[in-house]
């Protein structure tokens, strides 16, 4: 009965809306009520003629300057204010409402209609309730109107007064949020959460600070996720998302024992409180139990139409991770040469009808594209035929399109990555023990190098060392690196702090370089740092030099907060580019921010004179 109330009082609101705006006057709204309105609402007159009124005084007015021209109700023994002629005793007083009427209603379905400059004067106007924007907002953005979404939300918290802010607003905030990095306005989502945390109300500053928190462990920056968690715990010591933020911090930090036992300490604080419902006291009696299991079933089942595919594929991983022989040769260069047989091609060209992303080369070249975004015919297709994961050109795009979606995760290591890289060991132990040179460009090496790297990939987070490891021994086999993994395993060292084997490893790339070459600028970055790191300042200092050298952009871009972003082309940057410093911006300043005075450093040497 409710529903349906809430369909009419929308159909006869909408209506009422454009009769009102038509002319904006008071009589043409109840000729339309009795008439069209009437009909809206199964012929029931009365019913329009007593709910006209209550919109009328809910409706702001384009010629009043969005202001609302209120009726005064009538006393019962007045003449009815729906100018029926009868007493309001004998006529509108007399009707009952199915429902309620919320307040808010038509200035919420007026800010759907505006456009322009009309809207932002409707909301320049003060005029606007908290909730209409609230839910205008969600409205425009469920509807795909991400720009109508951005100016509607921004004016509810382009707000001196954030304590007036309805409990409601959160998930506005975090939808805010969500609509500035979808739509590239980096610097007003900062702003937006700097605001939140510094002059929001204790919910609003509690989810800024746990976006905040989720946002540097996603980036790796984890003295930074550890400051804010605890910052969002004295914001809100009650709140049972701790749990779960906690166990992800100390799951991203490699403490998975800490993470049990913090997570029994939040069971055993939160699981008697009365507004915890029986599915969110079960989460919290399966995290205290196993962490990483609980996170990673949460994950997989996060997208309900691949969940079901999703779990069967993490069921069928580990009993299909004893390796396959593979086809291996020596060629008549004297080097080991993998080379496809006919049903490992038979297998592909299968897979390849279901797995949409196209290839830059030949099978195993990597992959162009989201895979993701049409992801339940190959997950299909993959279940029913688990043999396909004995084909390592399939397994290496299975790889890369894993790593890419679970790859920053490190409690999904267990349930994907683990099972993956049991195989391609086998295969490896297969290759090293034949004791001869196995190099890139040789038949379909490259199969096995890509399913590598994306191995390395998807483990750095859940499995740092086994990744680096793996990388190591990739670069011992292809010494000429044709996968840039000297620079991956340089950003893993940096990001583990091991500036000794950082150093080591920059000085065996420098020996093995050409010395007419172009210095690699994000060899001179981390070495600049490593230096610093070690208190080498004088090598450091001499290190930023030839940084400034081969890049004037690259110290000015590193040290900036949100500088203006370079637009992604996929083309290679043009050495000592603007475009290229951006580049090398994203992939090496998380290191240097995670680093306390390091940047600090580097501005006040960019201020000091090169002697």
């Amino acid at each position: 009965m409710l529903a349906a109330w809430v369909d009419q009082l929308l159909g006869f609101s909408t209506g009422a809306l454009d009769a009102i705006r038509r002319d904006e006057r008071y009589p043409s709204l109840m000729g339309w009520a009795r008439k069209e309105g009437a009909e809206l609402l199964g012929g029931d007159v009365a019913l329009a003629q007593a709910l006209a009124p209550m919109l009328w005084n809910q409706t702001p007015l384009q010629r009043l300057g969005f202001r609302i021209e209120t009726l005064a109700p009538p006393a019962p023994q007045e003449p009815c204010w729906c100018d029926s002629g009868k007493r309001h005793i004998d006529c509108c007083a007399r009707v009952a409402l199915p429902g309620q009427v919320p307040p808010h209603l038509m200035w919420m379905l007026l800010l759907q209609r505006l456009r322009g400059n009309v809207l932002h004067k409707a909301l320049a106007s003060d005029q606007v309730p908290a909730q209409a924007l609230l839910e205008a907002g969600i409205v425009s953005a469920e509807g795909g109107q991400l720009g109508r979404a951005q100016t509607i939300l921004e004016a509810l918290f382009t707000n001196a007064d954030w304590e007036r802010l309805p409990e409601e607003s959160e998930p506005a905030f975090e939808l805010l949020s969500d609509v500035y990095q979808e739509r590239g306005f980096t610097r007003k989502k900062t702003a937006l959460m700097n605001s939140a945390v510094e002059h929001g109300p204790g919910f609003l500053r509690g989810a800024a600070l746990k976006r905040l928190c989720l946002r540097y462990m996603d980036s790796d920056d984890l003295a930074s996720a550890r400051e804010t968690f605890i910052q969002t715990l004295e914001a809100m010591p009650n709140e049972p998302a701790l749990a779960y933020l906690e166990s992800m911090l100390l799951l991203h930090e490699g403490r998975p024992e800490q993470a049990r036992a913090r997570a029994d300490f939040w069971r055993r604080r939160l699981v008697h409180r009365s507004d915890l419902d029986e599915d969110q006291q079960a989460f919290l009696e399966q995290l205290a139990y196993d962490p990483e299991a609980t996170l990673s079933e949460q994950m997989i089942y996060a997208d309900e139409e691949l969940a079901e595919p999703l779990d069967t594929l993490t069921r069928l991983l580990p009993e299909f991770s004893g390796a396959s022989r593979l086809s291996l040769s020596i060629n008549a260069e004297g080097r080991l040469e993998y080379q496809q047989d006919d049903l490992d091609h038979a297998r592909y060209r299968m897979w390849q009808q279901h797995f949409a992303t196209e290839n830059e080369e030949a099978p195993g070249s990597g992959l162009q594209g989201d895979p993701w975004r049409d992801a339940r015919p190959w997950l299909d297709a993959l279940c029913l035929h688990p043999e396909w994961l004995s084909t390592p050109a399939i397994l290496q795009e299975l790889a890369m399109a894993l790593a890419g979606r679970f790859g920053n995760l490190p409690w999904m290591f267990s349930s994907i990555f683990s099972p993956l890289a049991k195989r391609f060991d086998a295969w490896l132990v297969a290759i090293e023990t034949a004791e001869s040179p196995f190099v890139w460009g040789d038949g379909d090496n490259h199969v096995l190098f890509r399913l590598g790297l994306g191995l390395i990939i998807g483990m750095e987070r859940g499995a740092r060392e086994p990744s680096r490891q793996l990388a190591e021994r990739l670069i011992r086999l292809d010494g000429e690196d044709s996968m840039g993994l000297r620079e991956l395993l340089l950003e893993q060292l940096l990001s583990d702090g091991q500036d000794v084997r950082a150093l080591t490893l920059i000085e065996e790339i420098e020996a093995a370089g050409d010395d007419d070459g172009e210095p690699w600028l994000g060899l001179l970055l981390g070495k600049a740092l490593a230096l610093y790191r070690l208190a080498r300042l004088e090598e450091a200092r001499q290190a930023l030099i030839m940084v400034d050298k081969a890049n004037p952009w690259m110290l000015k871009l590193l040290i900036r907060d949100n500088p203006r972003r370079e637009p992604v082309t996929g083309n290679v940057p043009i050495p000592g580019s603007r475009a290229e410093a951006w580049q090398y911006r994203v992939l090496m300043r998380p290191h240097w921010v995670a680093t306390r005075g390091a940047l600090h450093w580097v501005d006040a040497r960019l201020r000091t004179p090169v002697q």
